[in-house]
């Protein structure tokens, strides 16, 4: 497969795109989408959200060490790119969006009740790297919504229809192509028919 070198970029995508809630020292609250988010460790749980210090977020979730990350869905795929494009500066983005606002359990912020997914974070670190500065965060509680879970209590977001971002463009998931470890997987043994085994008699 023929390549081309281009000059160093962040090409890394698809990525989450997720809406991210938080509140100031004044109870002000404000919603941005982020897509550079991710999972950094697992025990204990940790994540991150990459945030450029002009937006209207940053020095609130400076200030209060907290922030709320919401899963997107189809149905949200509007407010997602309307709180990505809108500043809280200027309009209230619940309110415009009509999204429902709820109390997190644990930290001082707003969670968004259409969401499938609510990660309560809690930051440990603020790394400054250049144009975006990252919040290194530890969750401390997370909400599931109970309409996508199923009679054995397993939860399935494939249901809830999650988004994706990939060069400037919003994306659902595609069919589903395997589960983890399927590639190694041995094949179940096959059964014997029942009408063979009354037929060998």
């Amino acid at each position: 497969m023929a390549k081309q070198s281009w000059k160093p970029g962040n090409m890394l995508y698809p990525l989450p795109a997720v809406l991210v809630t938080c509140r100031d020292k004044d109870g002000h609250d404000n919603v941005l989408t982020i897509a550079w988010t991710g999972t950094v460790c697992s025990d204990p749980a940790m994540t991150y959200i990459s945030v450029r210090p002009s937006r209207y977020s940053y020095q609130m979730i400076r200030e209060t060490g907290a922030f709320v990350i919401n899963l997107t869905t189809r149905k949200l795929a509007k407010a997602t790119d309307f709180c990505g494009v809108r500043s809280g500066r200027d309009v209230d983005k619940f309110e415009a969006m009509h999204l429902t606002k709820e109390e997190a359990s644990v930290v001082n912020a707003p969670m968004i009740g259409e969401s499938p997914v609510n990660i309560e974070c809690k930051v440990t670190e603020i790394k400054e790297l250049g144009s975006h500065h990252m919040f290194l965060a530890e969750v401390v509680a997370v909400h599931a919504a109970e309409a996508y879970l199923d009679e054995n209590g397993k939860f399935s977001l494939t249901a809830a229809e999650p988004i994706a971002y990939s060069h400037g463009t919003y994306f659902t998931l595609g069919e589903k192509l395997g589960t983890f470890g399927y590639s190694v997987k041995r094949p179940a043994p096959k059964k014997k028919q029942a009408g063979k085994a009354l037929g060998d008699k």
